[in-house]
């Protein structure tokens, strides 16, 4: 029987690189677990203390110690063990693992992890076969884990097959209740712009309805990821996409992002509305924006959709229903004022908000050809375009902590 106090001792992260490293930060933080075993699958510099330098600093979000306390003050990472592998991290013990990145060959089993966080990138097909030479997420499952959440949306190879009936995709905050434990062993935490996406459309479908919204569409202004190269490289063969291999440096990338599928996933209400989604990475390290374009079917001209009720909606369940997760500001900010802002999945600048509300003419003949010329005519509707643009931290500050708030409630449920 679960008693008051009671949590998993243990959790695994796999993969060390910028949100498996945050992730770490995340939950040094918080103290739910006692031990982070952590898997990097390979030799790491000269030393062990390397890997606890790369821990310790960040070149985007400072030193460990400052994001614990604010200041920086003593070190927080000690007791360095080489042979065993293990360091201590403000107080929470870290094992690091580097002999195998195959997750069938994680022995999480023998090191009594249950709950596995896979933030490598690599194994995102949930129905990839568990013993596959090239590994799969499922080989998580294999070697002893209980769960496995993935810190990015599923990437289904075999379309024909769909997603598993054991996996689901969830934002926390958002679709958290569609998590039976008893089913659901793979759990996708989306993306970091499906998450800011997920609360920044959310809102407005609870308020409108989704027969009101007829269409809707995003641009992320992006920072860049570690997908992308620091100068102009030769593509490899087969790889049509050539601005990836273009500088991160001094270019505005067009790219694409999956966030219109995976938004249908945690809010399926959406998959009946047309939704386009595109993405632009821009030079910066983090810190994204979402400009939303949402078209909404007035009640009347009279009665139109104005830029202050949408700020209202977004002010009122940034208060309430979504309080701590849906930030609402009348500021006027930048991106480099969103880096490490805690827990905070989007964050609405309302002064930039806009409305403008205009007479559709739909020719029933058109629309309708099956009712017979007789009955031809026009019928204006009015229809109000919104804008709206919320911020993100794609990495920290939103994505990560987020994520966070989903393991340790993964985690419960285990207990």
């Amino acid at each position: 029987m679960k008693e008051e106090g009671d949590k998993m001792k243990k959790l695994g992260i796999n993969g060390l690189g910028r949100i498996g490293k945050l992730t770490l930060w995340h939950h040094v933080a918080r103290k739910y677990f006692d031990e982070i075993v952590v898997n990097v699958g390979r030799g790491v510099g000269t030393s062990f203390s390397d890997i606890a330098s790369y821990i310790e600093k960040d070149s985007t979000y400072g030193w460990l110690q400052v994001y614990l306390y604010g200041h920086k003050g003593k070190r927080v990472i000690e007791n360095l063990d080489e042979k065993e592998g293990t360091m201590y991290v403000d107080g929470i013990k870290v094992k690091i693992l580097r002999k195998t990145r195959n997750p069938k060959e994680i022995n999480w089993r023998e090191e009594g992890v249950k709950l596995v966080v896979e933030c490598s990138g690599k194994f995102r097909d949930p129905n990839i076969d568990p013993e596959d030479p090239k590994g799969s997420v499922r080989g998580h499952l294999l070697a002893g884990a209980e769960k496995v959440i993935v810190s990015a949306p599923f990437k289904i190879k075999d379309k024909e097959k769909g997603i598993p009936e054991d996996a689901v995709t969830i934002v926390y905050g958002i679709n958290e209740e569609v998590y039976q434990p008893n089913k659901h062993n793979i759990i996708s935490s989306a993306s970091c712009t499906t998450t800011c996406l997920a609360y920044m459309v959310k809102p407005l479908l609870d308020y409108f309805g989704p027969d009101r919204i007829l269409s809707a569409s995003m641009v992320t202004v992006h920072a860049i990821t570690s997908s992308q190269v620091v100068l102009d490289r030769l593509p490899k063969e087969g790889k049509g996409d050539l601005r990836r291999m273009r500088s991160v440096f001094n270019n505005i990338i067009l790219t694409t992002t999956g966030a219109a599928e995976a938004l249908g996933l945690v809010i399926p209400e959406m998959q009946k509305i047309g939704f386009m989604a595109e993405s632009v990475r821009v030079p910066t390290t983090t810190g994204s924006l979402i400009i939303l374009t949402v078209n909404i079917q007035d009640e009347s001209l009279e009665n139109r959709i104005t830029r202050d009720l949408i700020n209202k909606i977004y002010e009122e369940v940034a208060n309430t229903k979504y309080k701590d997760y849906l930030i609402f500001t009348m500021e006027q900010n930048v991106s480099s004022d969103i880096i490490g802002y805690p827990r905070a999945a989007a964050i609405i600048e309302g002064a930039e908000t806009h409305t403008r509300t205009a007479l559709a003419k739909v020719d029933i003949c058109k629309a309708l050809p099956e009712i017979g010329q007789t009955v031809c005519t026009h019928v204006e509707i009015p229809i109000t375009q919104v804008v709206i643009y919320g911020w993100y931290d794609n990495e920290l500050g939103s994505y990560t902590n987020l994520m966070g708030d989903l393991t340790v409630f993964i985690a419960e449920k285990m207990i």
